[in-house]
C-alpha cells in the first residue's frame, strides 16, 4: 500500500466544503506517504492559498497539485478552475476535478476550464491514488522539462557573450566590434547621424613583450583594456580588441571634437597606469597613441571608410613620436 516518496515530498492543494470529505481524501493520501496536504474549505480559501488576489500578491505557497471540489457555494470549481488557469505562474499546476457529477456535459465544461482529470465522488482509494500519482508524475515532467529549458537559455547566453568576447581581456572582439559599426553605420544613414572612431595602440609593446616576457604583455594588454573600458561611460559606445596590441573604441551619434576628447583622456589614464617600460620611450612606462575619425554616414557609403581614417591617423601618431592623439582636421565626407 505504501509507495515511494520523493526528495521532497508534494504539495497538495484539497479544496472542498464538506470536513467529511477531507477527513476521507487526506488519510487516503497519508497512507501512500503523502504528507504536506493543504485543505482549504472553499474556492475563495483556495485562491488566497494560491495568491490569486487582486492586489496581485504572491503565491505562498508552490502547490504540486490541486484536488477541487465541483460544487461548493459561492464560487463553485469550474469558476475557481478558471480563475488559477488563467494565471501564468499557476498554469501548469496540474487540477483534479472531484466531483458527483459524471454526465459527459459536465465532466466537457470541466477540462474545457483547464482541469486535467477528475475523480468520482464517493471517492475511491484505487481510483483517487491512480489519478494523483499520474498527475504528480506530469508535474515533475513539467518541472524538469523548464528547468531543463531555463539551463539551456543561460547556457546559450554564455556562448552568445563567449563568441562576442575577447578571451584574453574580457571586452568585445573583432567580430562584435564589425557587427556594432556595421549596425552604427545603419543608424547613422538613416538618421543622419554622426559615427566617431578611435583606434588605439600600446606603444613599444614588442619591446616590452621582449624584456618582460608575454605573461606580462598579456597582464599590460588586460589592464589597459580595463581602462578602456572604464573610461566609456555610454551604454551603447563600445570598446573592443581589434587585434594584437591595437583596440578600437565606437562611439555612435559621437562628432569629432567629442572623440578627440575621450581619446585624450584615454591615453591620460593608460600614463596613469604606470606600467614600467624602461626601454620604449622617454616616460619608461607604458603608454598608448591614438588615431580619431568621425563621419556622417551618407546612403551608400561604407563603415570601411571610417577606419582607414582613424588608422591614418593613428599612424600619423605614431610616426610623430607615439603617446599622443591625432585627429582628422574635420569630419569626413562618407558619400
Amino acid at each position: 500500500m505504501e509507495s515511494r516518496q520523493p526528495a521532497t515530498p508534494p504539495r497538495i492543494l484539497i479544496v472542498d466544503d464538506s470536513p467529511k470529505a477531507h477527513l476521507l481524501m487526506e488519510a487516503m493520501l497519508r497512507t501512500h506517504g503523502y504528507s504536506d496536504l493543504t485543505p482549504v474549505e472553499s474556492a475563495q480559501q483556495a485562491l488566497a492559498a494560491l495568491g490569486v488576489q487582486p492586489d496581485g500578491e504572491p503565491c505562498p505557497v508552490n502547490f504540486d497539485l490541486i484536488l477541487m471540489d465541483l460544487l461548493m457555494p459561492e464560487m463553485d470549481g469550474l469558476q475557481a478552475c478558471r480563475r488559477i488557469k488563467a494565471c501564468p505562474r499557476l498554469v501548469d499546476i496540474p487540477l483534479i476535478m472531484v466531483t458527483a457529477e459524471d454526465s459527459a456535459e459536465s465532466l466537457k465544461e470541466a477540462f474545457d476550464a483547464g482541469a486535467m482529470d477528475y475523480v468520482r465522488k464517493p471517492v475511491n482509494r484505487v481510483e483517487l491514488m491512480a489519478r494523483v500519482k499520474s498527475a504528480l508524475r506530469l508535474k515533475q515532467e513539467m518541472d524538469c522539462r523548464k528547468a531543463r529549458e531555463a539551463e539551456l537559455v543561460v547556457l546559450t547566453e554564455k556562448l552568445q557573450k563567449l563568441s562576442t568576447m575577447d578571451g584574453l581581456t574580457g571586452i568585445a572582439n573583432r567580430r562584435n566590434f564589425d557587427d556594432e559599426l556595421a549596425r552604427a553605420w545603419r543608424r547613422g544613414q538613416r538618421e543622419s547621424a554622426p559615427v566617431a572612431l578611435v583606434l588605439v595602440d600600446i606603444d613599444h609593446f614588442k619591446s616590452f613583450n621582449d624584456h618582460h616576457g608575454h605573461l606580462a604583455g598579456d597582464d599590460c594588454l588586460r589592464r589597459v583594456a580595463q581602462v578602456l573600458a572604464r573610461s566609456v561611460k555610454r551604454p551603447f559606445d563600445l570598446v573592443a580588441r581589434y587585434g594584437g596590441e591595437e583596440f578600437a573604441v565606437l562611439l555612435p551619434d559621437t562628432a569629432g571634437a567629442g572623440a578627440e576628447l575621450l581619446a585624450e583622456k584615454l591615453r591620460r589614464e593608460v600614463e596613469i597606469l604606470n606600467i614600467a617600460n624602461i626601454h620604449a620611450n622617454a616616460v619608461r612606462r607604458v603608454t598608448i597613441s591614438a588615431g580619431v575619425a568621425a563621419a556622417v554616414p551618407q546612403p551608400g557609403s561604407q563603415p570601411a571608410s571610417l577606419i582607414a581614417a582613424a588608422d591614418g591617423c593613428l599612424y600619423r601618431a605614431k610616426r610623430e613620436g607615439r603617446n599622443r592623439v591625432v585627429s582628422m582636421a574635420e569630419e569626413l565626407s562618407c558619400v
